[in-house]
């Protein structure tokens, strides 16, 4: 199972090194966690176009996959269901990772305040 934590650490390993902020990372692990609850998949009809893309988005991190079914309508008709399933395997893989030296060295200057105070008081 994929806790709200796990999820965190995962999207703070992705996203948040490409520039989210961690107070975003937290909501968009609440976010995505409140879709699949104790699932691995859910149907893509749950959906909106603004949800769709943020699983888009998820996807291209590897923390989502797809898959898709295809049942015959009585009708005649093919009728295609789309899911969105956790990749546990990658979230867990993500989550435990640590960052590298060289990536904690590129990041040093944003925890460093002082120089934060300096830029702004000019």
């Amino acid at each position: 199972m994929i806790s709200i934590d796990i999820m965190r650490e995962a999207l703070r390993n992705t996203l948040g090194k490409k520039g989210m902020s961690d107070e975003d990372v937290k909501k968009l692990a609440r976010y995505v966690i409140n879709f699949f609850g104790y699932n691995d998949e859910i149907i893509d009809n749950r959906l909106t176009s603004v949800d769709r893309d943020v699983f888009y988005t998820l996807e291209e991190e590897g923390l989502l996959t797809t898959r898709r079914e295809e049942v015959h309508l009585k009708k005649g008709k093919l009728w295609r269901i789309h899911y969105w399933i956790l990749n546990k395997d990658e979230i867990s893989r993500l989550a435990n990772m640590k960052m590298k030296k060289s990536d904690e060295e590129d990041y040093a200057i944003y925890k460093d305040e002082k120089i934060w105070k300096k830029s702004n008081e000019e």
